[in-house]
């Protein structure tokens, strides 16, 4: 059996990439909109500070819009 090439990379890229907004605060995995009857618990992921969050279940990669966390006037 051949071996792998050493220049392959190991990176594992998100299962999918989400924007959301502050109106979606606090942040869960699965979303309302993902529901269905096979999704993995919910798991509240922490967004506020970096602006993003890694869902350690399904691996869907959230984005938090351009100052969505960010306190108003």
């Amino acid at each position: 059996m051949p071996a792998q090439s050493s220049n392959m990379k190991n990176e594992a890229k998100p299962a999918r990439t989400v924007e959301v907004t502050a109106s979606e605060l606090p942040l869960h995995c699965p979303t309302a909109e993902q529901m269905v009857w096979d999704a993995h618990p919910r798991v509240f992921l922490p967004i506020e500070e970096s602006g993003v969050a890694l869902c350690p279940y399904c691996g869907t990669l959230y984005k938090l819009k351009d100052g969505a966390g960010q306190p108003g006037h």
